[in-house]
């Protein structure tokens, strides 16, 4: 395999931006003059404007622009701006005066980490033809603090006055920010890094055509063509295969080159400073500088309104099947914690090894995930976090359009209009006050056992499973626990129960404080969705059933759902495994979202208003129908009278006429009525 001139990263500029600093004296401006103007200045400024070096020097031709700084105190301000803005930097000494060189270590390099610039830093001693020929080499001067500090990517002398290596300097600043060493190689283990390896296991699989686990020599030239443009000569491929037999016996077999084999190569390029080799391979497969796909790889924007959620399809879930078969190795219909982390070794990681999906889905007695629990798991992560859900998708294979993976929903408000809802995965709020027993119905859902004890949510956390409906179909069931202290903040936002396709209140049925909270926070909640126009249906949970319930439990239970048009608690008790078929439920409830919806009395009132409103306004609507009907009525009715011969022959009469006006008013009155 060759290298060659890599493309930008997508997401990169145009134009790399390196900033020069260091202490006075140290030869800055003078390396930036040289290197630009090809000749050494008599006469230099204190700090120079940007400069701008030519494509032309550098072999990925991508311009470079420098900027000059002063070390100053009083532009110690503008300093921090620069290096903040920089796309690497250069930091300075002078050869011939080495307390700058103990500078970069006091001073410089912990302050660049202080403003929290994390780039490519290259060490540049300046004025290399006038350092005592006595001195250290540079590598016994800068090993030490290149051990202390990870981010020089290179260290390099030279001589703007003898024109020593100047072009070197800001090549190898260049080469830094297009080909970094820091996401591709642990310089201390001398190993390549974890995410390195994940993404080149992928693409040496999307090469592997076969499926045979090698790559024969004709895979290999597809794969050199596609990454440099140019195919590779046979005693090319041979010799390819031979260096790394001879290092490393399992890299080849009779197949090909191992994926083994394909991580020593690249290890080997990167050993020799052929950054570019690697960088170009990942680049091609679409990744970007964080060895991520890049975001042309994955789905575009997703519009979408506050109450509309994103599923997976049909054919994603059916591609995920074949997944969870083919990683499931001993066929026991469960993946161990080895074959899931394989199933997700060509992800930059597993995207379930922390919250909010660590724990969420149901796992058997052996701590293995089935089927249904890693289905589940990717219904809550495309809820949550569609893009990534979508990208995971793409790291384990998916090759379809990634827009063919997602569906939108239809809007809950309209759901509730047509009184059902028909998405497949719904999302339950669970609320109460601190003990109510919150947790343990998560826990219970995902079968975890009870434990005896009280530990506080801090967070949020969630759990998932299916459920399975009357007709013999699966649906999808998200519990998410809000803490109590967290309703609060939940609510600023206007938008907060739009995601919502049901609320669950727990109380502890045997401590009447907790009773009086959880209807509290249920009228808040309920509050919420009339003002905001996302009412959900609600259901309260009369939690650990195995006590005996406080004395007016009934009473105010009854009270309460009578009022606010509600069913009565369902009582439960997760400690004797009682559930009283509480998720489904839940699931039934949310399926028929104008249902179970809760009434507060301002929100009856408000309604009552409005009813009062369309009423007026439509009798209001009718009297002006009538009072046009019947003006025209009248003056059809008048004229006739009027043109009457008996009227015409008094028309010189003293007799008075009818008058008009009041004629009208018993024409109305008459008309009103009856109505």
């Amino acid at each position: 395999m060759a290298g060659g001139a890599s493309a930008l990263n997508s997401n990169s500029t145009t134009t790399i931006r390196i900033v020069v600093a260091g202490d006075r004296g140290t030869g800055k401006s003078s390396l930036i003059v040289t290197a630009a103007a090809e000749a050494f200045p008599a006469n230099v400024p204190p700090v120079l404007p940007p400069t701008r070096l030519p494509e032309d020097m550098f072999p990925d031709r991508v311009p470079v622009n420098v900027i000059d700084t002063s070390a100053s105190m009083e532009n110690r301000g503008r300093l921090a701006e620069e290096l903040k803005s920089a796309d690497a930097v250069v930091l300075t000494y002078a050869c011939d005066k080495p307390s700058t060189l103990d500078r970069l270590s006091t001073f410089w390099l912990p302050e660049l980490r202080r403003l929290e610039v994390r780039v490519p830093v290259i060490v540049v001693g300046c004025k290399l033809d006038l350092r005592d020929e006595q001195a250290v080499s540079l590598e016994q001067v800068m090993s030490p603090i290149m051990q202390q500090f990870r981010e020089i990517e290179t260290c390099i002398e030279c001589s703007a006055f003898k024109h020593i290596q100047l072009p070197e300097v800001f090549y190898y600043a260049q080469k830094a920010v297009l080909h970094p060493t820091a996401p591709l190689f642990d310089q201390e283990a001398q190993t390549l890094k974890p995410r390195c390896v994940r993404a080149l296991k992928r693409i040496f699989i999307l090469c592997d055509n076969d499926r045979d686990g090698a790559l024969s020599d004709a895979e290999l030239n597809d794969f050199q063509v596609k990454c440099f443009n140019a195919p590779l000569q046979p005693s090319e491929i041979v010799g390819v295969k031979r260096v790394v037999q001879d290092k490393l016996s399992e890299g080849v077999n009779e197949n090909g080159l191992t994926l083994t084999g394909f991580l020593f190569l690249h290890a080997l390029f990167i050993e020799k400073g052929r950054l570019e080799t690697t960088w170009t391979v990942l680049r091609k497969f679409g990744y970007n500088n964080d060895i991520r796909l890049s975001d042309d790889q994955l789905l575009p924007p997703i519009t979408r309104s506050p109450d509309q959620s994103i599923e997976l399809t049909s054919e994603a879930f059916e591609f995920l099947r074949g997944v969870f078969s083919l990683f499931d190795i001993d066929g026991d219909g469960a993946l161990n914690e080895l074959e899931l982390e394989d199933l997700f070794s060509t992800a930059p990681e597993n995207p379930w090894s922390e919250a909010p999906y660590a724990n969420a889905a149901e796992k058997n007695a052996l701590e293995r995930l089935s089927l249904d629990g890693f289905l589940s798991q990717w219904a809550l992560m495309t809820l949550l976090d569609p893009i990534r859900s979508v990208e995971n998708l793409i790291y384990i294979g998916y090759s379809d359009d990634p827009s063919s993976a997602i569906q939108v929903t239809r809007k809950r408000r309209v759901d509730r209009n047509k009184k059902h809802s028909d998405r497949n995965v719904f999302q339950c709020f669970v609320f109460g006050p601190k003990e109510s027993g919150k947790s343990s119905l998560l826990n219970s859902f995902v079968g975890r056992p009870f434990v005896e004890g009280y530990s506080p949510t801090i967070e949020e956390r969630y759990a998932v499973n299916v459920v399975d409906q009357l007709d013999g179909t699966k649906k999808t069931l998200i519990l998410r626990e809000i803490p109590e202290d967290a309703i609060e903040k939940l609510l600023l936002n206007k938008d907060a129960l739009a995601a919502c396709d049901i609320a669950v209140f727990v109380h502890d049925s045997s401590k009447e404080s907790s009773w009086i909270r959880a209807t509290e926070l249920l009228v808040e909640i309920a509050s919420h969705g009339e003002s905001t126009g996302y009412e959900v249906p609600c259901l309260i949970v009369a939690a650990k059933d195995d006590f005996d319930p406080y004395p007016t439990a009934i009473q105010d239970s009854t009270r309460v759902s009578q009022d606010m048009g509600i069913e009565a608690p369902i009582p439960i008790s997760t400690k004797l495994g009682d559930f009283n078929n509480i998720f489904g439920r839940i699931m039934r409830a949310a399926e028929h979202p104008h249902l179970s919806i809760p009434e507060t009395e301002a929100g009856k009132t408000r309604k009552h208003y409005h009813r009062l409103l369309n009423r007026s306004l439509m009798v209001v609507s009718v009297g002006a129908a009538v009072a046009v009907v019947g003006l025209a009525a009248y003056r059809v009715i008048s004229k006739d009278i009027l043109d009457t011969p008996e009227l015409q022959k008094t028309r010189h009469c003293k007799l008075s006429r009818p008058d008009p006006i009041d004629l009208f008013h018993n024409l109305i009155i008459s008309i009103w009525i009856h109505i």
